[in-house]
């Protein structure tokens, strides 16, 4: 159904109705404008770009990056104790059920992240654009791709909306952990905008691990019901999908490939002055990526089998 060397869609199957995954009916008021021109276009990835993407991770080398890659591990463990989950394969035998991956399993942890996930960008460019502002000068371009970010990130979490509507339980846990963190990562940018950069590319080594492990999960058959599911219209315009590339598998690719470069965005961002470099990527936001593969000065490519995948 699906192969590593390239992206393959299968034709939608009994499983793949949307319904299946929709328990609550969505009303008119979370709609989308499907229509209305994006803020930010987004670059167009080939799909050599998107099937390049692999696990990367920089060593810690201060006591910076320790105390960044340390809460990174804590906020890890427990979301998978919350939320049950266990990295190793699907098809392992000693697996029990509850920790079984299903579409509805991986859809929660999608939203959950990406809910956290949209915070960091907008904290960092709201106090940065309130620095320049009260010293009168400017940023050395480093607003932009931060809410350029923050808003990637909200748009990966409308799209997996699309796919499944969260009860109480999980709108209150979204509340409660978007309060906690943006209380938490304001005040921390505050004291070092250099470790919560750190922070952030180290959540983001974890969230292409995450993604990673659900194509993988996707192309061994384990989730039937996203096997020629296709990618929400949303998601279509806004990563520019061509004909051929427009399921569950192509979507999956897409995200990982952005999680990928916020990963070596932010590992650089804390590799630089936080007060006089400029942003290397200021000038690049809008043209055609490069790269969505390759890792930045210290971040070190990971095999696939060689770890644990979220």
């Amino acid at each position: 159904m699906f192969r590593t060397g390239g992206i393959l869609c299968a034709q939608p199957s009994r499983h793949s109705s949307l319904s299946t995954l929709l328990p609550v009916k969505r009303s008119h008021t979370t709609s989308t404008h499907i229509g209305q021109k994006s803020s930010w276009t987004h670059p167009v990835y080939t799909k050599e770009q998107i099937l390049a993407v692999r696990t990367a991770h920089r060593k810690a080398y201060t006591w910076q990056d320790r105390a960044a890659l340390g809460t990174v591990r804590l906020l890890r463990w427990g979301m998978d104790f919350v939320s049950g989950y266990n990295s190793r394969p699907a098809n392992t035998n000693t697996l029990s059920k509850a920790y079984v991956m299903t579409e509805e399993k991986w859809i929660t942890r999608f939203v959950f992240l990406e809910s956290v996930a949209g915070v960091p960008g907008m904290v960092a460019g709201m106090l940065r654009h309130l620095k320049s502002i009260r010293r009168m000068r400017r940023d050395n371009g480093w607003i932009e791709t931060l809410l350029e970010e923050a808003y990637n990130e909200r748009m990966h979490l409308l799209t997996f909306l699309k796919l499944a509507e969260p009860g109480p339980a999980m709108r209150f846990m979204v509340l409660g952990a978007q309060w906690v963190f943006f209380s938490g990562f304001s005040l921390a940018y505050l004291i070092s905008p250099q470790i919560c950069h750190r922070f952030v590319g180290y959540l983001e080594e974890e969230a292409v691990i995450t993604y990673s492990k659900a194509i993988r999960d996707l192309e061994d058959g384990h989730l039937p019901g996203w096997e020629g599911l296709q990618a929400p219209e949303m998601a279509i315009k806004y990563w520019q999908m061509p004909e051929g590339q427009r399921c569950m598998h192509s979507l999956l690719l897409y995200v990982r490939a952005d999680e990928a470069k916020h990963r070596d965005v932010n590992h650089t961002l804390g590799n630089l002055d936080q007060n006089t470099d400029p942003n290397p990527f200021a000038a690049k936001v809008r043209a055609q990526v490069q790269s969505v593969a390759g890792p930045t000065r210290g971040l070190r490519r990971l095999e696939e089998n060689s770890r644990k995948e979220t």
